[in-house]
């Protein structure tokens, strides 16, 4: 089966991230798998042990082989023809250091304790990652980390609507859950990200995009290699909710408590 690429609006603004991603891939055969490949060669795509990243049928893992571990120890990333692995190998050509280092993760933990019925806390937050995350840049300015504490707190109204020209102008969302992204192709009011912030200096907003795409892969690449990865790192982020992503963004739109939830208070 082949997903049916003609769902994805490839107007809405949090499908910017592997926009240039799918205009770069070229048409041929059956499914997208060669297509992938090619990019992936082009692009000089590795694992962590330096292999080169292939896309694979699904029926090339072998059973009761770890999804992870297989891609560590082959390079090669079992892809199904469906809307969800489709994003998933968008995302490789996008953050590609990003992608290898959530693996090396990945895969190091299954070596040292399998994969079991519990995945632990380290596998379950690249899980997330992988699955769900939005990238939130934010300009290293006490403005930029008042927006911060503000989300971490869940003042959604404040941020997103009292200082939507702030978050306009000190912020930038980039989606990198490649399900969350299958998710938005049916977009819902209440689909929310796990999202990770970056803070980034004056001159990272004054770049172009592929620049500003390059220093975001390097930099959380760099931070995963030398710190692994906690769910306490991500505050969710509701993706409609982000300034100018939707339509309707009153001032009720934001005050909607089954969506933008207050934060619980701790006991």
């Amino acid at each position: 089966m082949v997903p049916d690429i003609s769902e994805i609006d490839w107007g809405r603004p949090w499908y910017d991230t592997v926009r240039p991603a799918c205009e770069s891939l070229v048409p041929g055969g059956a499914g997208f798998i060669d297509a992938f490949n090619a990019n992936a060669a082009r692009l000089g795509l590795q694992n962590h042990h330096g292999l080169p990243i292939r896309f694979v049928p699904q029926d090339h893992l072998p059973a009761g082989t770890a999804y992870e571990a297989f891609i560590g120890a082959t390079g090669g990333v079992p892809t199904r023809d469906n809307l969800h692995d489709f994003f998933n190998g968008l995302v490789w050509q996008t953050f590609p250091l990003i992608k290898r280092e959530l693996n090396a993760l990945q895969a190091a933990q299954i070596a040292a304790s399998g994969v079991g019925k519990s995945r632990g806390p380290a596998r379950d937050a690249a899980t997330l990652f992988d699955e769900n995350a939005a990238l939130l840049v934010v300009r290293d300015s006490d403005g930029g980390r008042v927006l911060v504490e503000g989300l971490r707190a869940h003042r959604w109204h404040e941020v997103l609507y009292s200082q939507r020209a702030r978050f306009l102008g000190d912020a930038q969302v980039w989606l990198f859950g490649h399900a969350l992204m299958e998710k938005l192709v049916a977009p819902r009011k209440a689909i929310t990200a796990h999202t990770r912030v970056l803070f980034a200096g004056d001159a990272w907003f004054a770049l172009g995009w592929q620049e500003r795409r390059d220093w975001i892969d390097m930099t959380l690449a760099g931070s995963l290699a030398e710190g692994g990865l906690s769910t306490a790192d991500f505050t969710p982020l509701q993706v409609l909710g982000v300034p100018g992503w939707w339509p309707g963004q009153d001032e009720a739109f934001y005050l909607d408590e089954t969506v933008f939830r207050p934060k619980k208070e701790k006991k």
